[in-house]
């Protein structure tokens, strides 16, 4: 066996590459099925051709109140914009899994609105998930319950947010939960959040739907609406757009 080993060592690289010749790159090249095209935003965080626009600007078509009937936050400058009062919205739209594109605003608030008063709101993913909406960027609240945070259940990785009001940004990656027939959790949901164009949340397992008080526990569900959390707090949103995985 030695003898071999030297022999081999010996021989040229030509020659070893005739004894063990290695496979055609055609081999490994795969040409189907040809990915559809998408055309990008004309600018970064314009949606795609094969996006949903969930908010147009002008009014409240597509959105509902989560109590039925209709949404009653208002529209203004080409921006919607929580209303004291007026409860939670959602779309009408259903979504499972899902690249979610939102931008949100709170406006400069008086000093003595602090912690979970200051700029409140939340965007939940199919009605039960929710991402933490919050003026966190100087203002010291728990950290499962900042911006960036999927609330109550994961705190965001860095604090990337802007000072108000500055317009924040999320680009959302989410995977639905997946059920057995007999309604037991086979597979949580798993989201990817970027503040601002930066990672806060990476692949996070999500434990269920958002509780205040308590431990989540799954329920067998399919698709949901996106809902938009209302708490008196004058935020706002724009150029909200999803696309369907």
């Amino acid at each position: 066996m030695k003898k071999l080993v030297l022999l081999l060592a010996l021989l040229p690289a030509a020659a070893l590459a005739q004894t063990n010749p290695l496979p055609k790159p055609e081999l490994t090249e795969i040409w189907s099925p040809v990915p559809p095209k998408v055309e990008p935003g004309k600018a970064p965080g314009q949606p795609p051709s094969d996006a949903i626009i969930l908010f147009n600007g002008r009014d409240l078509s597509g959105w509902e109140s989560a109590k039925g009937g209709p949404a009653g936050w208002a529209v203004e400058n080409g921006e919607l914009v929580d209303v004291p009062k007026a409860g939670d919205i959602r779309t009408t739209q259903l979504f499972g899994d899902m690249q979610l594109h939102a931008e949100w605003m709170v406006p400069v608030l008086p000093p003595e609105r602090k912690g979970q008063d200051r700029g409140n709101s939340g965007i939940y993913l199919q009605g039960l998930y929710e991402l933490q909406v919050l003026d966190s960027y100087d203002n010291p609240t728990y950290v499962n319950g900042g911006a960036g945070s999927i609330y109550k259940q994961s705190a965001p990785l860095v604090n990337a947010l802007k000072p108000a009001p500055n317009w924040q940004t999320y680009d959302i990656v989410y995977y639905a939960p997946r059920f057995y027939k007999d309604g037991t959790l086979a597979e949580p949901a798993r989201v990817t959040v970027l503040l601002n164009g930066v990672l806060v949340q990476s692949n996070f397992p999500i434990k269920g739907p958002t509780e205040f008080r308590g431990i989540p526990a799954y329920k067998v569900h399919g698709d949901g609406p996106i809902l938009l959390q209302a708490h008196n707090n004058p935020v706002r949103y724009r150029n909200m757009w999803v696309r369907k995985l």
